[in-house]
């Protein structure tokens, strides 16, 4: 039996899907893209600010479904512009430090015009 995981901390799904769904013992996020969740809009600052933002985001969905990022094994990480590579894992290695297993691919062109969006699958 499978639940959807919801919190006000996170933006809300701007589509037809949840958050995360928790399921046999994991947790399915959906991808987070740096949207602030108190104002409904894409945050500024570059790859680096909107990677903070996005890895907040995905905190918040993470502790409201009983868990954080020391119990992620997968992450999937999504780049406007691969060139970002480096930038993005600086922010992003200070979140998670576990080395889950990742895949980080350029994408053409993400919601909101985002820069970059991440999900993840973590224990519960």
């Amino acid at each position: 039996m499978s639940e959807k995981i919801f919190t006000e901390k996170a933006p809300k799904a701007i589509g037809p899907y949840s958050q995360a769904i928790k399921c046999g013992g994991l947790v399915f996020t959906s991808g987070q893209i740096a949207i602030d969740p108190a104002t409904g809009e894409l945050v500024g600052g570059g790859i680096k600010g909107q990677t903070e933002q996005v890895m907040r985001n995905l905190s918040e969905v993470l502790k409201a479904a009983g868990t954080d990022f020391s119990k992620v094994v997968k992450t999937t990480c999504f780049l406007a512009d691969i060139a970002d590579f480096a930038a993005f894992n600086e922010i992003y290695g200070r979140y998670i430090t576990s080395a889950p297993a990742r895949s980080c691919v350029a994408v053409k062109d993400l919601p909101k015009g985002a820069l970059a969006e991440v999900e993840a699958v973590a224990e519960v």
